[in-house]
């Protein structure tokens, strides 16, 4: 029986929409309630606005600051996290394609420390041009960090946008890119994956570093019903495009390999088979007041 719930505090509706949304097998829908929100006209003026600032000189200083507090934020924030895999991308001395589940505005550090150890590289984040726009802390970080926006003008997305991503391929960087698109807080399975990552790793030329994050409870409480959670991230088989297929046929073929590898990663991880059936253990962290259990999802609609 799928668990019907309701959690008390600032996440009751996310998890909430996110067993609706799985229930439904909409797996890469918006679930967070609190992202920012433009119309088309606002993300224009934006995109160009900042496309125009990433030329200046206070730019330039601050991605010199957002970098470095990455470095020291990953140290001190993820000391514990674990990184196992490594053998299988030490060969990789070019430009590549990283992939890897998205669970949390900050899940990017567990992938930055993954590549600090792996190489030299630099790690270039594709975000929604919307999530420069979140506010305070975080918001200062997305703008300044190596962010790689998308948006909604088709001059862009066409020619701006791979431009960049050639680039910084061609200076053999690696750039991430969330494949499951949306952000679904602590949810443990890996997620059906969209095409856009492997078209630019087939089209480029460059392989897919594949990757999982695993999430372990610990005794250790957070917050109200949330315990604190431990990374463990998995490094998987490279995935590379295969020199006599084209483009399409090559990026559909990394697509269905790099979903495979992640649904075995989490088998092996967390010792079950992968089913999408909702529970309350695929939220990492969570206890769930059994009062509160017994509400049905559709009461917050």
């Amino acid at each position: 029986m799928i668990d019907k719930l309701i959690v008390q505090g600032g996440r009751t509706q996310v998890i909430a929409n996110i067993q609706k949304a799985a229930e439904e097998g909409r797996f890469n829908d918006k679930v967070e309630t609190d992202d920012p929100e433009l119309s088309r006209k606002q993300q224009e003026e934006f995109l160009a606005s900042y496309l125009e600032k990433e030329t200046t000189k206070t730019y330039k200083y601050n991605n010199v600051v957002t970098r470095e507090i990455m470095n020291i934020a990953t140290r001190v924030i993820l000391r514990s996290t674990q990184v196992e895999g490594l053998e299988n991308v030490q060969n990789i001395a070019g430009g590549g394609i990283v992939t890897s589940n998205h669970f949390s505005p900050l899940d990017s550090l567990v992938v930055h420390k993954t590549v600090k150890k792996m190489s030299k590289s630099r790690l270039y984040v594709v975000s929604e041009l919307e999530n420069l726009q979140m506010p305070g802390f975080l918001g200062y970080l997305m703008t300044y960090y190596d962010t790689i926006p998308l948006g909604p003008d088709k001059d862009y997305m066409g020619r701006q946008f791979p431009e960049a991503l050639k680039n910084i391929l061609d200076q053999k960087q690696l750039i991430l890119i969330y494949s499951e698109q949306e952000m679904w807080f602590n949810y443990r399975k890996p997620r059906p994956v969209k095409r856009g990552a492997y078209y630019y790793a087939a089209k480029f030329n460059v392989p897919i570093i594949s990757c999982f994050v695993e999430m372990r409870d610990l005794p250790d409480i957070e917050s109200d019903n949330f315990k604190k959670v431990a990374y463990i991230m998995h490094v998987l088989k490279p995935i590379y495009p295969d020199p006599a297929k084209g483009v399409r046929d090559n990026s559909l073929a990394m697509m269905k390999q790099d979903y495979a590898q992640k649904c075995a990663a989490y088998e092996k991880a967390y010792q079950v088979p992968l089913d999408y059936t909702f529970r309350t253990t695929d939220i990492a962290g969570w206890m769930p007041p059994k009062t509160e259990m017994q509400a049905s999802v559709n009461s917050m609609n």
